[in-house]
């Protein structure tokens, strides 16, 4: 059984803070359950460029407002109870119209000190 608490992850190599976004790594890679799941913060005003090209992503909405513009595609409202789910691998926008708190699910697991490159992409790290 694996138990942790937010405030143990908070300022440490799991909390991965940039300038759009605060990503805290609850489960990762190591925890070895095949998926990972982060607490992450998209900052107020904000707009990050994503592309999960080796990664599928499910995200739920716990506090904020914001939009996610699928590029190509559509865009749509981003706000407390909405899901998504990057199953495709799309290319996107995500904007913070308010400080958003999400909750991320990644298969396959994150590592933990991914970042986006320019592309928009985590890499898969070995």
């Amino acid at each position: 059984m694996i138990v942790k608490h937010l405030e143990q992850l908070i300022h440490t190599v799991d909390d991965v803070d940039t300038q759009t976004w605060n990503s805290r790594r609850l489960l990762l890679r190591k925890d070895g359950v095949g998926f990972s799941l982060n607490d992450t913060i998209i900052k107020a005003g904000t707009e990050t460029l994503i592309w999960y090209q080796n990664h599928i992503e499910a995200v739920y909405c716990i506090e904020g407002e914001g939009e996610i513009e699928v590029i190509g595609g559509e865009t749509y409202p981003i706000s407390p109870g909405m899901l998504y789910v990057l199953d495709g691998h799309e290319k996107h926008y995500l904007r913070g119209k308010t400080q958003m708190r999400m909750l991320c699910v990644f298969n396959p697991p994150l590592v933990g000190q991914e970042v986006h490159d320019e592309n928009g992409t985590y890499p898969l790290l070995p």
